[in-house]
């Protein structure tokens, strides 16, 4: 049987999403090698990971925003069951950074992993209920088929990656 983090993993692969594990202390070298430049992001509201000094423009301009190649996000939760990651909205709209650039760095730490929707919604109700109920579920690379065959990066990124922070052992 499947750990959580296993089947995370397995979900991801099946909706075209590579991915990173990593502890906390090799996260700023792991991300190194998996973002592309010019990358924006946004920052990780994770006390003890950063992207400073990793070459991501945090607030980047609207230039900033049309230029890059690589977006780079933290997730609130990842949903086992389907290889999703749910990334909140911000009032400085820290979503665009995932949503516009062709490949996006999404960040989930092991600690944030839910086996289901339920469990997604039940974890988020709180949130939700205190009015911050602004929310992307994001599920692999954007995908359409509006016009016929199947194009991915349409309304979105064209390449997914995740980088799983570990829980530390104990």
């Amino acid at each position: 049987m499947q750990t959580q983090l296993e089947t995370f993993e397995t979900n991801l692969g099946s909706v075209r999403t590579g991915v990173t594990r990593t502890s906390p202390a090799a996260f700023q070298d792991v991300l190194g090698d998996v973002i592309d430049e010019p990358a924006i992001g946004a920052p990780i509201p994770f006390a003890e990971l950063s992207l400073e000094g990793t070459g991501v423009v945090l607030e980047p301009t609207p230039d900033q925003l049309r230029e890059a190649t690589c977006g780079v996000t933290a997730a609130a939760l990842g949903v086992a069951d389907y290889g999703t990651v749910v990334l909140e909205s911000t009032p400085a709209g820290a979503e665009l950074a995932g949503l516009f650039p062709d490949r996006h760095v999404v960040i989930v730490r092991e600690r944030d992993l839910v086996d289901d929707m339920a469990a997604a919604f039940e974890r988020l109700g709180e949130r939700f209920r205190d009015g911050n109920d602004d929310a992307v579920l994001a599920t692999g690379p954007s995908a359409t088929a509006d016009m016929g065959d199947l194009v991915h990066g349409v309304h979105g990124p064209r390449e997914t990656h995740a980088v799983i922070v570990e829980d530390a052992a104990e």
